[in-house]
């Protein structure tokens, strides 16, 4: 075995990927801390070739990143009332109802009511766009490393669209916490280590795979999937505008390392394989919400086998997915390397995506013109 073929323990420090136990001993301990450093050493690459469009994907992706700006302090209805609570109850009618296909009998949650179940839906709408923000300062910081450190024109052209975009996703999904809802979570541990691990390290590409790939393409998913259940028509509209901005942004991943990575090694294409996979892992493991439980008084270690038990919500999390899988296929990770990241997939369950159309190709569809009212 070479060095960079590494087992699963030795990529996300446990052997099973399932480990309840492993996962939920991944606290944040500095949920009062309001700047956080990350030591990164990498090289700030001058290109003296100023010829535009010699990628021409690239090129065609700067051009609509141009024409598709939008304001989030004037293009969004901002005066649309939001009442978090009544906003709760719709939801949960719209799909089914409180702790629809969750048996709590003989947990403490047995006792709950509609108050306890309003509540939680009010800390669970606050920390999952609490988590979004986070996501995105990560990918605007991910994506200013990206201008330093790509080598091409184009490439660089592209990305300092894409820094704008991730600054207003940033402002709309602040102002919204702090207007429309009632309160910020800090970032979710898992999240935080996988953001570090992509900052610190030194190789532009893996900036590309971590943030372009894996966390903007599980984001475009989350997002589709919260702008299909919510009933709230601000945040529908909110969440429209940034998915047509995201979808730009992994394509711009997919466009950029398809390239790339034909000229890499067996050895360097597992290191990316590796890479994936832990992020995958990652980012499936913050979605379990444990902070929001145990700010419901409920011990997380109760009621988490539960959830994962819930058929929608197996359905959820493999979804999630569902951009990431193709696009993973489409750079030639997946079957690389004697089919190691499918193997992964397999595992958690998300093979099923690998023939769904890639960002790469798709993303016209999720544009948008800002102001048209085209996010309905």
């Amino acid at each position: 075995m070479t060095e960079q073929m590494r087992e699963t323990v030795d990529i996300i420090g446990r052997d099973d990927i399932n480990d309840l136990e492993a996962i939920l001993s991944v606290v944040n301990t500095d949920v009062d801390e309001e700047r956080h450093t990350v030591h990164s050493v990498y090289d700030t690459i001058f290109t003296w070739d100023y010829e535009k469009g010699q990628r021409p994907k690239l090129e065609k992706l700067y051009e609509k990143a141009k024409k598709s700006q939008w304001n989030g302090q004037t293009d969004l209805p901002w005066e649309t009332e939001v009442d978090q609570e009544a906003l709760v109850v719709a939801n949960a009618v719209a799909n089914g109802g409180f702790g629809e296909g969750l048996d709590v009998s003989g947990t403490s949650m047995a006792l709950w009511g509609d108050k306890e179940w309003i509540d939680f839906g009010v800390q669970s709408q606050n920390w999952t766009l609490s988590q979004f923000m986070h996501g995105e300062q990560g990918a605007l910081v991910c994506t200013a490393k990206i201008v330093e450190s790509v080598p091409w024109i184009d490439a660089k052209y592209y990305a300092a669209t894409q820094v704008m975009d991730e600054a207003r996703h940033v402002e709309v999904f602040a102002k919204y916490l702090d207007d429309k809802l009632s309160g910020h979570y800090p970032i979710n541990a898992h999240l935080r280590l996988l953001l570090d691990d992509i900052i610190a390290d030194q190789r532009w590409d893996m900036t590309y795979l971590g943030m372009q790939i894996m966390v903007e393409g599980l984001a475009l998913a989350a997002f589709g999937f919260m702008h299909q259940m919510t009933t709230e028509p601000l945040l529908k509209q909110l969440l429209r505008y940034v998915m047509s901005d995201e979808a730009r942004h992994v394509a711009f991943g997919v466009l950029s390392l398809q390239e790339y990575y034909e000229q890499l090694s067996a050895a360097e294409i597992r290191e990316r394989q590796e890479f994936a996979f832990e992020a995958a892992v990652r980012m499936r493991d913050r979605f379990l919400q444990q902070e929001v439980w145990e700010r419901m008084g409920v011990n997380p270690k109760e009621i988490v086998p539960l959830l994962m038990q819930i058929p929608d919500r197996q359905v959820f999390q493999s979804l999630l997915f569902s951009k990431i899988v193709p696009n993973c296929k489409k750079l030639g990770l997946l079957d690389a390397a004697d089919g190691w990241l499918r193997v992964k997939f397999t595992e958690l369950g998300v093979i099923g995506f690998e023939d769904w159309a890639d960002t790469g190709e798709e993303y016209d569809s999720l544009q948008s013109t800002p102001g048209a009212g085209a996010v309905a």
